[in-house]
C-alpha cells in the first residue's frame, strides 16, 4: 500500500491554508513539536471549496495534554474563521511513542503512513513498515471495534436534539465509518485500498449483495448526510450489529486500548 495523498495534489485554493497550518504549528507546539501531517480530501485533490473540512494529525514529542488539545482546537478555530474554503478543522493529537508502539502497528501506524500526507517534522513512516491490505491483521486492527462503538453510538443517537439540523452530523459520521468499516472487511480479497465511499461500497457490495444497497446509500449519506432518524435507527439497530457480528466472525476483534 503507498500513500494516498501528497502535496502535490492540494488544489491551489487549498494551499493557503495549508501554509499558514505549517507557519503556525511551530507556533503553537515549539520544540514538543515532533511532525505534522495532512490526511482527507485536500491532500487527495479532491476537497470541495467551502465544503470540505481540513484534518491534521500531530505528532509530539510526548503524550499530549489537555492544554495541547484546547491550543489544537483554538487553532481549527481560527483558521476556520479566517479561511472561507475549509468548512471546519478537525486535529487528531498523538505522542510520538504511541504512534510508532507495537499495539498501534496496524492502526495509527498504518494511517500515518498511508493516509497521512507529511507536512513538517521528520516523517514516521520511516519507522514502520510497509502494509499488504490482504494482512488480516491490519483489518481487525483498523476496524474491528465496531461492536464496543454501537453502545455510544446509541446514546448519541438518543441525546442529539431532535432536529434534522442535529442529526445530519451524527448521519455523516456514521455513515463514513460504517462504510469503512464494511469495506476493511473485503479489502483483502479486493486487494487494495480506495477512500472514495462510493467505490468502498461497490467493494463491499461484490461480497455481500444482500447489503450493497445499505451500504450504498450510506456512502451517499457520506457526503450528502440527511437528518432522517430512521437511517440512525436503522445504522444502530441493523446495519450495524450485522457488520460488527460478521466482522469479528472474519478478521476478529481489534485488540482492546487503554
Amino acid at each position: 500500500m503507498v500513500r494516498e495523498g501528497s502535496l502535490a495534489r492540494v488544489q491551489p485554493a487549498f494551499r493557503p491554508v495549508v501554509a499558514a497550518v505549517r507557519d503556525r504549528l511551530p507556533d503553537v507546539y515549539g520544540q514538543r513539536l515532533h511532525s505534522a501531517y495532512l490526511y482527507g480530501s485536500i491532500p487527495r485533490g479532491t476537497a470541495r471549496v467551502g465544503r470540505s473540512d481540513m484534518d491534521l494529525l500531530v505528532a509530539l514529542r510526548d503524550e499530549p495534554t489537555d492544554i495541547d488539545r484546547q491550543d489544537a482546537q483554538a487553532l481549527g478555530r481560527a483558521l476556520d474563521a479566517r479561511f472561507d474554503q475549509i468548512d471546519g478543522v478537525g486535529t487528531l493529537l498523538f505522542g510520538r511513542g504511541r504512534l510508532l508502539s507495537d499495539r498501534e502497528r496496524y492502526d495509527l501506524g498504518w494511517f500515518v503512513a498511508c493516509l497521512c500526507t507529511p507536512l513538517l517534522g521528520p516523517d514516521l513512516a520511516a519507522h514502520l513498515p510497509r502494509y499488504r491490505p490482504e494482512d488480516p491483521l491490519l483489518a481487525r486492527e483498523t476496524n474491528g471495534d465496531l461492536a464496543q462503538l454501537l453502545p455510544r453510538w446509541r446514546e448519541r443517537v438518543a441525546a442529539a436534539p431532535d432536529t434534522e439540523a442535529a442529526r445530519r452530523p451524527l448521519v455523516r459520521f456514521m455513515s463514513r465509518h460504517l462504510v469503512r468499516t464494511g469495506f476493511t472487511l473485503v479489502m483483502g480479497r479486493w486487494r487494495g485500498w480506495t477512500s472514495d465511499l462510493h467505490e468502498m461500497a461497490a467493494a463491499f457490495g461484490a461480497y455481500y449483495p444482500a447489503r450493497a444497497a445499505q451500504l450504498g446509500a450510506a456512502a451517499g449519506y457520506g457526503y450528502e448526510p440527511v437528518g432522517d432518524p430512521d437511517v440512525l435507527r436503522s445504522y444502530v439497530d441493523d446495519l450495524g450489529p450485522w457488520l460488527a457480528e460478521e466482522y469479528a466472525r472474519v478478521h476478529g476483534v481489534k485488540a482492546p486500548r487503554p
